[in-house]
This record gives structure tokens, C-alpha cells and sequence, in this order.
């Protein structure tokens, strides 16, 4: 597509200042890459020392939920580069992947099931592998959507300014982990909310005997599932966890499980499943937040250009048409 036709979906080109379009692409380029560069993201070295309370503090992340399954082959070919995708964003998304219930995936947790339940409330006809929603967006399906999925990570990144801070305090005892919320500043609601614990595993060994396309592991396994109602301080789910407890869901919501690997633990702040079927609430998080536990990814293998150029030019087009409406 030519850069005039581009831009004149927008307004005639004769109107647009190309060197304001430069200037404005660039320092959003510059803007991005410094949000990459000191990114917060709390990523500890798989197998280093840990001896101390590790506390975990954020809300802006956007959540990508993936619908995968281990006999999919496209989502066997895909699973290698999704973390290198994740760290790419540093502390900007988490991804999550939710293995199904069919008696054909090798892993079948629980706790996937339930948030896969919880996806059908707002899109019914999700099932295709892979299938990505951010934020509670449009289902993306198949690899060859994977554009659509960065352009709506964008968009979700630009509209999250308003977000529920959050922090949690995890600490380590020879493999058994215990972790609580220490910090919930809300944003503002309309609709009954509650506060949410995803344990995800890193590196699954998939157990002979399954269809297998890939290779003998997967990545981001969501096998803990644990909400507290904020409406009236009670867990509502417990799956995957050794315990979930609380006496007030903001004040000390916590859990406990035994994790021999490599793992991400996630805190979310979203709508109950009862305000997302009567669509009294918005679809996307309101706060989430991420520890790993893992191998970190060399950063200088990451390939950040695609993102780069897609806030390069859209960013860019959208600040130069502000200015000339605001004139």
C-alpha cells in the first residue's frame, strides 16, 4: 500500500505535515524503546539464591490469553517464540496458555478449564487452537492472525491508563511457596470485581503416550486458578493451588503450592464471571501484575523491530491528525 493512500484514509494528504509525522513517529519510536529498555518486569534466574521475600509491584500489564492444545500443530510450531515474544515486552504483557479438557491434551488442568469457562461467558464460540484474546478483545485464531494480535497489544497498552495498582510478596521454602497481596489501590468500577492469583508453568514435559507435533515441552502452562470476591471476602475458585485464604480479599488474599520447575506467578484485578455474563462490566483486566521464576531470555536475541515499526508509523499518523483536528 502507497503512504498517500495510507494516510488518506485518514484526511487529504496535501493537509498533513510530512516533517511533523517524522518527528512525531520518531520520538514515539524513542518512547518505545525506552519503555522496553527499563521495563519493571520481576523475572528471578531460575536456580539462583532465594532467600529473602521477593515483593511484586505493578497493574499496567496487558493480559494475552491463548487457547492451545498439545496435539495442535500449529501451536506446537508457534509455543518456542511466544516467551521471546513475552520478553520483548518485558514487564508490558503476560501471556497466558490455557490447555483444554478433551481427553486428547496431554496436560488437561483444572485450573485451564476454568478460565476457559470463564472466556466462553463473553466468547461463546471460542475453540479453535490457537486462539489469542487480549484483554478481553476479539479472538485472534490461527498463527496467521499473530499481526492482528501485536496491533491489539498496542492498543491495549495505549488505552490502559487508568489501572488497579497491585502488589504481592512471595517467598520460597525448599520448593513449597506462599504468596500474598500487599498492595490494592483500585480504579474505579461500576460492577463487582475480584482479585486473582494464575499459577503458570514454565517448560511442561508433555508425558509419552499424547499426540505430540513439537517439541517434548510447552511453555506457560496455566495450571492454578484461585479468585477472592471482593464483594463478599470469599474464594470463589481454588484450582491447582495447595490453599487459597483470605479474611479480606484486598488485605491479605494469599496461596501456597509446591512447584518443583520453572513458573510465573500472576495477580489480577477483573470483573466477576457473574458481571461479565450481564455484560454490566468491561471486558479487559482492570490491574495485573507478574513474577517469573525462570531462565531469562538474552535480550540482544530479540527481534523488537516489528514492534518498533508498528508504533513508528501508527503512533506517528495518529498524533499528526490530532494536532491538525486540534487547530
Amino acid at each position: 500500500m502507497k503512504e498517500e493512500n495510507l494516510l488518506g484514509a485518514f484526511m487529504p494528504v496535501k493537509e498533513i505535515s510530512f516533517n511533523r509525522i517524522f518527528l512525531y513517529s520518531g520520538l514515539a519510536m524513542i518512547l518505545l524503546i525506552s519503555t522496553l529498555s527499563t521495563s519493571g518486569a520481576v523475572v528471578k534466574e531460575f536456580d539462583s539464591e532465594w532467600t529473602q521475600d521477593i515483593v511484586v509491584e505493578g497493574g499496567r500489564t496487558v493480559l494475552v490469553e491463548e487457547l492451545s492444545a498439545t496435539w495442535c500443530t500449529s501451536c506446537a510450531e508457534i509455543d518456542p517464540y511466544l516467551q521471546q515474544v513475552a520478553d520483548s515486552h518485558g514487564s508490558r504483557i503476560s501471556i497466558v496458555t490455557y490447555h483444554p479438557t478433551d481427553g486428547e491434551d496431554a496436560f488437561q488442568p483444572p485450573a485451564s478449564e476454568l478460565r476457559i469457562e470463564r472466556l466462553k461467558i463473553t466468547h461463546p464460540d471460542i475453540g479453535s487452537t490457537p486462539s489469542f484474546i487480549v484483554e478481553g478483545g476479539v479472538a485472534r485464531i490461527g498463527p496467521e492472525s499473530w499481526p492482528d494480535v501485536q496491533k491489539d497489544i498496542l492498543l491495549k497498552e495505549t488505552e490502559k491508563q487508568s489501572y488497579t495498582k497491585l502488589a504481592f510478596s512471595i517467598s520460597n521454602n525448599d520448593q513449597d511457596y506462599s504468596a500474598s497481596i500487599t498492595k490494592f489501590n483500585p480504579t474505579s468500577t461500576d460492577f463487582n470485581t475480584q482479585i486473582t492469583f494464575l499459577l503458570v508453568k514454565h517448560e511442561s514435559k508433555i508425558p509419552d503416550g499424547f499426540i505430540n507435533p513439537g517439541e517434548n515441552y510447552r511453555d506457560r502452562v496455566v495450571v492454578g486458578y484461585a479468585s477472592c470476591n471482593l464483594e463478599n471476602n470469599s474464594i470463589s475458585n481454588n484450582a491447582g493451588f495447595d490453599s487459597a485464604t483470605t479474611t479480606n480479599c484486598a488485605e491479605d488474599f494469599g496461596v501456597t503450592f509446591s512447584e518443583q520447575g520453572k513458573f510465573s506467578l500472576i495477580l489480577i484485578h477483573e470483573a466477576l464471571d457473574s458481571a461479565l455474563a450481564d455484560e454490566s462490566s468491561s471486558l479487559g483486566t482492570l490491574g495485573v501484575v507478574e513474577f517469573a521464576y525462570r531462565d531469562t531470555i538474552d535480550q540482544s536475541q530479540i527481534n523488537i523491530l516489528p514492534a518498533i515499526i508498528i508504533s513508528f508509523s501508527a503512533l506517528g499518523i495518529i498524533w499528526a491528525i490530532y494536532e491538525k483536528k486540534g487547530r
